[in-house]
């Protein structure tokens, strides 16, 4: 079984870990790629929402021994820092002490996993662009895009790891009789700008925290790079009053920036020119089902369940269906009629759950990180959970330092949600929310609700 031949279409950070996954237990293994080799390339300003690495990415780069490598290039955020419109900045810690998300270059970590996993034997091909997959013979058909030569090729697997707008997945609709798919766009794009550094190389404000502007319908947030920049980024509304639509000028640009992130503007980098330079993002949420057409071709990351960023889990979930498969094949002695099936059952409704918290998060960074109650209710939630971590784990917890399915984290924020609705409606809470009578009380509704 080990001389089976796997073809992986897409080389992005799923694609890449995944060969290398593959490559160590012995199988031959091939990357296709549409873009050219980005190690070779200057990559374009403005495409690449900073990577958040937390616990179930650290898992899966351990997997294939390069965990300590990335951890050097990383830089530890332990807490969100919220900048309100009055210059008031607040903080929230992520988890407990010594917790923290890792901002991480997202084209630093690709580069990383291709050469490891050219080290370890995978072929690579770039500028192929994938044109069609013809399950019945498990062929693939290329077009090169600088020679525009056709060329084909055939796999015992395939699997789909081409990103949100996967050739893969057109091709399984195509193929595939009752093909479940969906699609859903944020009203919201994004566009990336950015803070420059002191002369001496070192971060204009704090380093070590993800740093977030709410506004309430929309929000800038910044990211640490090691360079002593931040990559900043909009999310804003698409159409409407204010929106990327509304803002024609450059001197419109600099009033809107002024008056509601008048603490942002003097760090920002050529705002007026990037703003309309570097390009407005989408952010679509992507739902499919099956993942797998038989014993010949499965999806996987983003051409599987494609999420909007905002609870840093994208690469975190892409990489941990890797981790999963691998598991399962050590499971199942690499028989893979077992391990597809058992891959899709186990990975669909984690990544549905994902999905679905990701979009919850960005309501919850936009609007309600910078007030006091929902501030006070999430210190309430680590206080108890300090006390009680057996019986009590925060969702974000849950879903960033831990390795508890995301649907089972969903399930158990839900029913925890309901409980802190009480506890917050309670007299006074704002002064006894450490107290043994909140403790009790939180203890009481667990056994309610156990």
């Amino acid at each position: 079984m080990k001389n089976k031949n796997i073809a992986i279409i897409g080389a992005g950070l799923v694609g890449s870990l995944l060969a290398i996954y593959l490559r160590k237990r012995g199988y031959q293994v091939t990357l296709y790629e549409r873009r050219p080799d980005m190690r070779k390339v200057n990559i374009p300003a403005g495409r690449s929402i900073n990577l958040a690495l937390s616990d179930r990415g650290w898992k899966a780069l351990r997997g294939v021994g390069i965990e300590e490598a990335i951890r050097k290039i990383g830089i530890p955020m332990t807490h969100r820092t919220m900048h309100s419109m009055d210059g008031k900045i607040t903080t929230q810690p992520y988890g407990k002490d010594g917790q923290g998300i890792y901002a991480v270059s997202r084209g630093i970590l690709n580069c990383t996993l291709l050469d490891l996993a050219e080290q370890n034997g995978v072929k690579i091909f770039f500028d192929e662009r994938c044109t069609e997959v013809v399950l019945a013979k498990n062929e693939m058909h290329f077009e090169n895009q600088q020679t525009f030569e056709k060329s084909t090729a055939h796999a015992d697997f395939i699997f789909g790891a081409d990103g949100a707008f996967a050739a893969t997945r057109l091709q399984m609709q195509l193929s595939t009789a009752q093909f479940n798919y969906s699609q859903s766009y944020l009203e919201h794009g994004y566009k990336e700008l950015m803070f420059t550094a002191n002369a001496d190389g070192t971060h204009r404000i704090e380093k070590n925290a993800l740093h977030i502007w709410p506004r309430g319908g929309y929000m800038l947030i910044a990211l640490p790079n090691l360079d002593g920049t931040f990559t900043v980024t909009l999310f804003f509304p698409m159409k409407g009053n204010p929106s990327f639509e509304s803002l024609h000028s450059k001197a419109e640009v600099k009033k809107f920036f002024s008056d509601v992130f008048p603490d942002a503007v003097p760090l920002l980098h050529d705002l007026e020119e990037d703003f309309f330079n570097n390009p407005t993002g989408s952010l679509v949420t992507v739902k499919c089902m099956p993942w797998h057409v038989g014993n010949q071709l499965a999806l996987i990351g983003d051409a599987a369940h494609a999420i909007v960023p905002f609870y840093g889990q994208g690469m975190n979930c892409g990489f941990e269906d890797c981790t999963i498969l691998n598991d399962l094949l050590n499971e199942h002695h690499d028989d893979w009629e077992k391990v597809i099936p058992e891959y899709e059952r186990l990975r669909k409704p984690a990544a549905d759950a994902i999905g679905e918290l990701a979009v919850d998060n960005f309501i919850e960074m936009r609007d309600l990180v910078g007030q006091p109650e929902f501030l006070l209710r999430k210190k309430i939630e680590g206080w108890f959970y300090e006390k009680h971590p057996d019986k009590w784990m925060p969702l974000y917890s849950m879903v960033t330092f831990s390795h508890i399915p995301y649907n089972e984290a969903q399930a158990r924020g839900n029913r925890q949600n309901v409980i802190m609705d009480k506890i917050m409606a309670m007299p006074d809470i704002e002064k006894k929310w450490n107290s043994s009578e909140v403790e009790n009380a939180i203890l009481n509704l667990l056994k309610v609700n156990s």
